[in-house]
C-alpha cells in the first residue's frame, strides 16, 4: 500500500517541490493550502484547504485525508510566515501572525496527526525550521523565535512519540530561490551565497529530495539537519 504524506504550505515554492518529490517516489500526497490551491497535481494528490492556525479546520482537514486514504504515514510542517523588521517596529499583531502560522500551526497539525500515527505505531513528522533559528539575524526576531520554537518542539515531541515508533526531525533548508525570496535585492542574495562555503545557495529540488529520503528513515529522530553550506558553531 502506498504511503500517505500531508504537506502544509504546499502551494509555496518549497511546498510545490515537496509535492512533486513525494509523488515521484510513489507517495500519495495530501497538499494543504491556505490562500491558493496547488497547481497541477494528479490522481495521487489530494488538495486540502487548510488553515493551520484554526484547530477546527485542522481537525476537518486531517479527517478528509483519513476518509480518502485511511492512513497517514508522514507530516511535513512546511507552512510558515516570514517578517523582516526590527523588533522596535514589530507590532504585537505581526508577532502573533508569524508565530501562529509558523509555530502554533505546527503544534496544531502535529497534535492532530499524532492520534493516527501513534495508533499505527508508525509515522514521521518533519518540521521545516530555518538557519535563522540558530543565528538570529537582525531584523528577524519574530521569524527566528518561531523557527527556534520548532526545533524545541521537534526534540520534545521526538521523546514523547518515540515509544510509539513515531519519528520527529527538523530540517533547515537554507536560503532558497522561491517566491519568499523573490523580492530580495540581488546584492542580498549574493551575500547569502557568499556566506556559504560552496559559494552558492541551496536548490529547492535537492531539499525536497532530502525530506522524502528522511521520512523513509526508521531509526532517526530528534535531530536537526542543516542543508546548506554555512558553517557555524553548534551551541
Amino acid at each position: 500500500m502506498k504511503p500517505v504524506v500531508l504537506i502544509t504550505g504546499a502551494a509555496g515554492g518549497l511546498g510545490s517541490a515537496l509535492v512533486d518529490a513525494f509523488q515521484q517516489q510513489g507517495w500519495r500526497v495530501a497538499a494543504g493550502f491556505h490562500h491558493a490551491p496547488l497547481r497541477g497535481g494528479g490522481v495521487e494528490v489530494l488538495p486540502v484547504a487548510l488553515d493551520v492556525t484554526n484547530s477546527d479546520n485542522v481537525t476537518a482537514a486531517i479527517q478528509s485525508v483519513l476518509e480518502r486514504w485511511e492512513r497517514l504515514d508522514a507530516l511535513v510542517n512546511n507552512a510558515g510566515l516570514t517578517l523582516n523588521q526590527l523588533l522596535a517596529h514589530t507590532s504585537e499583531a505581526d508577532w502573533e501572525r508569524v508565530s501562529s502560522v509558523t509555530l502554533k500551526g505546527a503544534f496544531l497539525v502535529s497534535q492532530a496527526v499524532l492520534r493516527t500515527m501513534m495508533k499505527q505505531r508508525d509515522g514521521h513528522i518533519v518540521n521545516i525550521s530555518s538557519f535563522s533559528a540558530r543565528s538570529g539575524p537582525a531584523g528577524q526576531a519574530a521569524y527566528s523565535a518561531a523557527k527556534a520554537g520548532l526545533i524545541g518542539l521537534t526534540q520534545s515531541l521526538a521523546k514523547e512519540a518515540g515509544p510509539r515508533n513515531v519519528r520527529v526531525n527538523a530540517v533547515l533548508p537554507g536560503v532558497l530561490p522561491t517566491p519568499m525570496t523573490a523580492d530580495l535585492p540581488g546584492e542580498v542574495m549574493d551575500a547569502f551565497a557568499r556566506a556559504n562555503a560552496l559559494g552558492r545557495i541551496n536548490d529547492v529540488d535537492e531539499v525536497a529530495r532530502f525530506v522524502v529520503f528522511l521520512t523513509g528513515m526508521k531509526n532517526i529522530s530528534g535531530q536537526v539537519f542543516q542543508l546548506d553550506s554555512r558553517v557555524s558553531r553548534w551551541c
